[in-house]
């Protein structure tokens, strides 16, 4: 998992809710593509859902 990977996971759990990646840029400081291509990559590693649509939230476990 790289940095990015990392820092947008823990921006997800800290927030306890489902997020939009606008949100997760707002708290990382991130660039908002940075954070959508971030997700992406996430959801295809099976380390986050999308529990509603533009929303996503870590996996649980």
């Amino acid at each position: 998992m790289d940095e990015n990977e990392k820092m947008v996971l823990d921006a997800m759990k800290n927030a306890r809710k489902p997020v939009r990646p606008g949100d997760i840029a707002k708290s990382t400081g991130m660039d908002s593509k940075e954070v959508s291509k971030t997700v992406d990559s996430l959801k295809k590693k099976g380390l986050v859902i999308s529990p509603k649509r533009c929303y996503y939230s870590p996996t649980e476990g």
